[in-house]
């Protein structure tokens, strides 16, 4: 994932290594000693051997791919041994400048209380957590969510949305994601995640229970 532009900093390490050539000075065998039997070259393992699988099995099970394109949107699925593949509608957030910044993910949900679909928004590293980010339609104010843990990828939000949200989703033309890098934090970043082609990526989103 791309980080947060003008507020982050990378590093770039260089190495060097140098070789030294050492000189055989062993003297040369003599006329009546055996010559020297020279071992057989060793061939090394190819690291492209294919291992195989066992006859039957799927080798795509648990690989994502892109069902659809819907408006702005993806429909993303998970391949599984049997059954229905489970689909997600993805929107990759960028910033005013085009870089890559946050993942959104969003879920039809069942047996989930008021809510009626489930979102996960990954954000950089260097996001300031204690801030939480804001999700709001249209200009308004939205709601303020936690951020739940972060890995090596980044930092993950759980957010459920109730039969309203869904609805401004569908009535809206854009939403706004608001998060607060760690190095500036008297600054908010605002992602714009477009609603087009929502309504229809929504209804073919599958039902999870989570």
């Amino acid at each position: 994932m791309t980080r947060i532009s003008g507020f982050l900093a990378s590093a770039a390490m260089i190495a060097f290594a140098g070789a030294a050539a050492a000189q055989d000075t062993t003297p040369a065998p003599t006329t009546d000693a055996p010559a020297a039997q020279a071992e057989p070259a060793k061939t090394p393992l190819a690291p492209d051997l294919a291992m195989g699988v066992t006859a039957g099995e799927n080798p795509n099970v648990g690989q994502t791919y892109v069902k659809e394109e819907i408006g702005d949107w993806q429909l993303q699925c998970i391949k599984v041994e049997e059954g229905e593949d489970p689909c997600e509608l993805y929107q990759l957030l960028r910033d005013e400048d085009g870089n890559s910044v946050a993942e959104f993910s969003l879920f039809r949900a069942a047996n989930q209380g008021e809510a009626v679909a489930g979102a996960t928004v990954v954000v950089p590293l260097e996001t300031l957590l204690p801030a939480g980010m804001t999700l709001g339609v249209d200009g308004t104010q939205g709601k303020r969510y936690p951020f739940l843990f972060c890995n090596q990828v980044g930092c993950f939000a759980r957010i459920g949305l109730t039969q309203a949200d869904v609805d401004a989703f569908k009535g809206g033309k854009e939403a706004t994601l608001t998060i607060v890098p760690f190095a500036a934090p008297d600054v908010k970043v605002a992602l714009k995640v477009s609603l087009i082609g929502f309504t229809a990526g929504y209804e073919k989103a599958t039902v999870q229970e989570r």
